[in-house]
């Protein structure tokens, strides 16, 4: 069984879904078109498919018999994004692209689902069953702060699931390469909101007044401080404000100043300190007279892989592209909704190179691409994982 030959057979069917789905991006919990596509492509392949899931996700199964469960899961969101590119297959939809590599998760997982509906056709997949999980909304959540994960989960997608995969295309590495990591992988994740309230006056009165803005600098070199003089050096951390309004005119002294921004994490502890120093930053403007708030949406937890599930799936990788095809993840501080999943379950998230080679397009940028020629190894690695979990697990 040469899944790699098999794959690359595919390469040009993978090329076209991905660029079809790349011309046609859709928001988070909005993706009816691609979850549409997605089920004519696996209905065509034989297998059942149900949309509606998680809201606007779909998902599918392959194979029968007593044996594990494995599910495969990729994410199909766009971002808010005015693509940049001049390309034949660059976004028809104004200020929404696929930054991120949503479209050529799909493409992988569409491939795996065609690589393991014929092993089972030709009686070579193991007894088990694939479940097949197209998920919306790994970008954002909606009003109620629930990501496409947590709404699949909701929805039941992950009951009886012994194992999870999934992966993510990684700009900064060569095309093809394949990156796994035991443990800990990606941060947690939470959001910020803080207000900074004051009291107008005249700016050339300043003293009738409390400047926000004045406020909200010392409550800033104050969460500045916070990771520098509060956090073991030993321990990763990132309290990063990224947007910052406040004042109506150049002679009017700032009434309030609202502040939104983020942390990451990978230890609990760590999140909790950070939660409590947070709110003594933003007291600060409360001992100046002024009054400071903070609201701390919770986000995504970190990612954790399974470590036998990832040694299997790292098997399966090493036995698809050989050893010069596959190295070790480093952490980071991103966040993935992939986490929820994996802790339904043992899970494994794996990183595949796309990057091209003298141009790297970064993620969440309006240039954002990838080198298409990873694509057959996405989906071999995927069915290839898919085959040793129902053989090994």
């Amino acid at each position: 069984m040469d899944l790699l030959s098999r794959a690359n057979a595919l390469a040009g069917e993978l090329v076209e879904i991905r660029r079809d789905i790349h011309a046609h991006p859709e928001l988070s919990f909005q993706e009816t078109r691609t979850a549409a596509l997605v089920a004519d492509r696996l209905k065509s392949l034989g297998c059942e498919a149900r949309t509606g899931v998680g809201v606007t996700g779909c998902v599918g199964e392959i194979g029968s018999g007593d044996g594990p469960l494995v599910a495969l899961r990729a994410d199909m969101d766009a971002l808010p994004i005015q693509e940049a590119n001049d390309v034949s297959y660059r976004s028809q939809v104004d200020g929404i692209m696929h930054a991120c590599g949503h479209d050529a998760h799909v493409a992988c997982l569409l491939g795996a689902a065609s690589l393991l509906a014929e092993s089972a056709k030709h009686g070579e997949l193991p007894p088990g069953r694939v479940r097949l999980i197209f998920q919306p909304s790994e970008e954002t959540t909606d009003a109620e702060n629930l990501s496409g994960a947590q709404r699949m989960i909701g929805d039941g997608v992950m009951a009886g699931v012994d194992a999870i995969v999934g992966l993510h295309v990684a700009a900064e590495s060569p095309a093809g390469q394949l990156l796994f990591r035991e443990g800990r992988l990606m941060a947690g994740n939470d959001t910020l909101f803080g207000t900074i309230e004051g009291a107008n006056a005249h700016a050339a009165l300043p003293h009738e007044g409390q400047d926000a803005l004045l406020l909200a600098s010392h409550v800033l070199l104050a969460v500045q401080a916070i990771v520098a003089r509060r956090i073991d050096p030993l321990l990763p951390a990132v309290v990063t404000f990224g947007k910052i309004a406040g004042g109506t005119a150049e002679n009017i002294l700032c009434s309030e100043v609202r502040l939104d921004g983020t942390l990451r994490y990978f230890d609990a502890e760590v999140r909790e300190r950070l939660h409590e120093e947070l709110r003594r930053a933003f007291a600060v403007a409360d001992a100046m007279g002024g009054e400071g708030r903070i609201e701390i949406q919770p986000g995504y937890p970190p990612v954790v892989n399974d470590a036998r599930l990832t040694e299997l799936v790292r098997t399966a990788a090493l036995e698809v592209v050989g050893e010069e095809g596959v190295g070790t993840a480093e952490l980071i501080m991103g966040a993935e909704d992939f986490a929820f999943l994996a802790r339904e379950a043992p899970g494994c998230f794996f990183w595949l190179g796309a990057g091209i080679e003298g141009d790297r397009r970064n993620h969440h940028s309006p240039r954002f691409d990838i080198d298409e020629s990873c694509l057959p190894r996405g989906a071999a690695v995927l069915a290839a994982a898919a085959h040793r979990v129902l053989t090994e697990w």
